[in-house]
């Protein structure tokens, strides 16, 4: 794992209790770059792979971006129960996520749960496909009720796996999800109408500062220099 990760979660079927003995495990993080690499023309990556097989990592920066528009798979990792990783500045980010969340969420979960409705093919079915389809729905709805996602899909876990596994007619899945998207478009919500921008600014700032480079102190009368930090 690199040095600059403060969050590694794993996120997808073994977060959400929906694993079987051909699951993948997948997993989302957050690293910080060295804030002096900002102060260059080329500015570090928003986000990498790896190392280790189905692994993806934002920088810090761009995670509280799309958490801020409630962007569904960088929320959750903020709720996933199964924590590898997490240093002190990653406790406080996942002690900050009630701060990300608003009622962008209704347009956002129902939008991604459409985008992969959209490429099912019912003659070609992917059916895990069609289940996480369901059960994005089923979480943005927990979310706008309860005011936090449903990362563990609890009493619908056995329903979904028979999505899962074509056991379900396709209308029957369909109907599911257009009732879920409705109920979700027209759902009362919890949420706040903006996320606490403020907070999570004030977060960020924080990271940044503590990852300045070190002064150096240089002969007397001299101003202090600045020690580069490791990439």
């Amino acid at each position: 794992m690199n040095d600059d990760v403060i969050l590694s979660v794993v996120v997808g079927s073994r977060a959400y209790g929906l694993e079987t003995d051909a699951s993948d495990t997948d997993r989302r993080g957050v690293f910080v770059a060295p804030t002096s690499a900002f102060w260059r023309l080329d500015k570090p990556a928003t986000h990498r792979d790896g190392p280790l097989p189905e692994q993806f990592s934002w920088e810090v920066e761009r995670f509280c971006s799309l958490a801020l528009d409630a962007n569904p798979t960088v929320l959750e990792c903020l709720w996933s129960p199964i924590v590898e990783v997490i240093t002190p500045a990653g406790r406080r980010l996942r002690d900050l996520r009630g701060a990300f969340l608003s009622q962008r969420a209704h347009r956002s979960f129902t939008g991604y749960a459409e985008a992969q409705f959209r490429r099912l093919d019912p003659d070609r079915m992917n059916w895990k496909q069609a289940m996480h389809m369901v059960r994005l729905l089923l979480s943005g709805q927990h979310l706008v009720r309860e005011g936090e996602p449903l990362v563990g899909v609890g009493a619908h876990r056995e329903r979904l796996l028979a999505i899962r596994r074509g056991e379900v007619p396709w209308g029957e899945v369909d109907a599911w999800r257009a009732a879920l998207s409705a109920e979700l478009a027209a759902e009362p919500s919890v949420l706040p109408e903006l996320p606490d921008r403020e907070r999570v600014e004030e977060f960020l700032v924080g990271v940044r500062v503590e990852n300045l480079p070190s002064p150096v102190p240089g002969p007397a009368g001299a101003p202090l220099q600045l020690r580069a930090e490791k990439a």
